[in-house]
């Protein structure tokens, strides 16, 4: 018959003896109901919990999730004679400075040793088959370095730290900027002008890549970069922590000059160098502000944007 082989792998088409056929059989207690969804103020994990636990406890006294930090992937490899002495120039953290072996010396490559050596930095000999490797077959002209990756911090850490200095929080937060250059800029300037932090969506934006790190000249290691996965979730947030947030937008409503939102917690938005502030993003700002320019320039590069805003806030904060 039909179905019922009795060759061997013969597949069985009738359900006798066969517990898994039908809705019965085996999978009958994994159809039985496990009772009533827990109400949303129940469940620990879901954020209706969370606000009715700040509630019970006071605004000031909740407790926060754990802080986890995140990285952005595998150890990064810079190349070149040049770009390892401006890391190292940069005090970036460098884990190990690889050299080919029979690498032709001079000043660059005496500089690098010199600082390497102060530092305690690993130096390592090696092929220059295997440094090709390594560096994927970048031209590293005999030398290499090695970083690990960027370890960011949490968006809370920004409000923490303003708030163990004593001061009125001031954050930068970067909409898609993509360039990491551009980053490690505006990461410069928030530590030149008294920033607390630059925030950074995680996707579709540049992230603390070597790039980024040699831009800032060494500030990367002074000013916490954090990274969220959405960036207008996290102004509403820091809106609720008590900051007024205002996005940096040619046709703003209100000229740098005349800004006078400079004595509070502040947000500084920056947008993309391209589109500028996404639409959501912007309806999320409390104020848009413009920065007056010449009449013959379309726009400021992002950069240059944010270190203009973060001059002017610093000034008026002096007063």
């Amino acid at each position: 018959m039909a179905g019922n082989s009795s060759r061997r792998g013969a597949i069985k088409k009738t359900g006798k003896g066969n517990p898994t056929a039908g809705s019965g059989g085996r999978v009958r207690r994994g159809l039985e109901g496990k009772g009533p969804t827990p109400k949303a103020e129940d469940r620990p994990y879901h954020k209706t919990y969370k606000k009715v636990q700040k509630t019970e406890s006071g605004q000031g006294n909740s407790k926060r999730p754990p802080r986890r930090t995140a990285k952005s992937g595998d150890s990064e490899w810079i190349a070149g004679r040049n770009s390892v002495l401006e890391a190292l120039r940069a005090e970036m953290p460098v884990t190990a400075v690889y050299v080919a072996e029979g690498a032709e010396r001079d000043g660059r490559l005496r500089e690098v040793f010199g600082i390497v050596a102060d530092r305690g930095v690993s130096l390592l000999e090696i092929s220059r088959g295997e440094l090709d490797r390594l560096t994927k077959g970048a031209v590293h002209q005999g030398l290499a370095a090695r970083v690990p990756a960027y370890e960011y911090a949490h968006p809370d850490d920004l409000l923490d730290l303003a708030k163990e200095r004593g001061e009125k929080a001031l954050i930068v937060a970067l909409d898609s900027v993509t360039d990491p250059r551009n980053l490690g800029a505006v990461v410069r300037s928030a530590a030149g002008f008294g920033a607390h932090g630059v925030v950074i969506p995680e996707r579709r934006a540049a992230g603390m890549t070597a790039s980024a790190w040699k831009t800032s000249a060494g500030a990367a290691a002074r000013v916490p970069v954090a990274q969220v996965t959405n960036l207008t979730r996290q102004l509403k947030e820091y809106k609720d922590a008590g900051c007024m947030v205002i996005g940096l937008a040619a046709d703003g409503d209100v000229s740098l000059p005349d800004l006078t939102l400079t004595d509070v917690p502040l947000v500084v938005v920056v947008g993309s160098e391209g589109k500028g502030l996404g639409r959501l993003v912007a309806e999320t700002c409390d104020q848009l502000v413009s920065i007056p320019i010449a009449s013959t320039l379309e726009s400021l590069n992002a950069s240059v944007a944010a270190s203009v805003a973060l001059y002017a806030i610093s000034q008026k904060r002096e007063l």
